[in-house]
């Protein structure tokens, strides 16, 4: 039987890098449900669909074929058979993707794939509702937080080591927003679920975070 272990979260937490981290350390299989999401709203803003047009969203989620591969250990995202794993890392498609992610459509198009995936390997699942929604059986589940001056810091010096231009208190805006958007949307909002694990990392670097987890992992494993 596989073992999944669900890391949730709001935006800018870490979720990502710490769950790659966690994964390759376990040597489990990584998804990044966020990255599957984004690669929607590339689709959404490529063809002009807005997430709240009740009529051209299901249509176009008639259009997408999402998949992802594995190359050198790292998740690769395909948007009907290309490669954007490269393009769906922009502010923009983040809204697109967070806006989209609250819709029946949207979200219907991606579970059967992240369950799939889950009953076939050991696996790490990172997103807003994995323990809540898509693995409400995972034997861990994690609630990885972060203060939003913390999160925004964070996105804001990632920012900057790209070259890109940006402002922090807009980047705090942006965060503020967005956890509003994620914990109030009516399909399978961001919440704690009531059998994981809170990890508050505003105070904590990557490792001892990743420690924290891998032990968790071994009492359960244990247990």
């Amino acid at each position: 039987m596989s073992f999944n272990i669900a890391i949730d979260g709001p935006a800018g937490a870490g979720k990502s890098t710490i769950a790659r981290r966690v994964a390759k350390e376990l040597s489990f299989l990584y998804v990044d449900t966020g990255a599957l999401y984004r690669a929607i709203g590339l689709y959404l803003i490529r063809n002009g669909v807005s997430a709240e047009d009740e009529q051209a969203l299901p249509e176009a989620c008639r259009q997408i074929h999402i998949d992802i591969a594995y190359e050198n250990g790292e998740q690769q995202v395909y948007l009907n058979e290309e490669n954007v794993t490269g393009q769906i890392r922009t502010e923009e498609i983040g809204k697109m993707a967070s806006a989209a992610a609250a819709k029946p459509c949207v979200r219907e198009l991606l579970l059967n794939l992240q369950r799939d995936l889950a009953a076939r390997a050991d696996v790490l699942m990172d997103g807003r509702d994995i323990g809540t929604n898509i693995l409400p059986g995972a034997q861990l589940k994690i609630y990885l937080t972060a203060s939003v001056k913390t999160r925004a810091r964070r996105r804001y010096l990632e920012l900057v080591q790209k070259g890109d231009e940006c402002v922090l208190e807009e980047i705090e805006k942006v965060i503020e927003e967005r956890d509003y958007r994620d914990e109030h949307r009516d399909i399978a909002p961001l919440k704690k679920a009531e059998d994981a694990v809170l990890v508050d990392s505003s105070d904590m670097s990557i490792d001892q975070v990743v420690e924290q987890i891998i032990e968790l992992y071994r009492q359960r494993r244990r247990g």
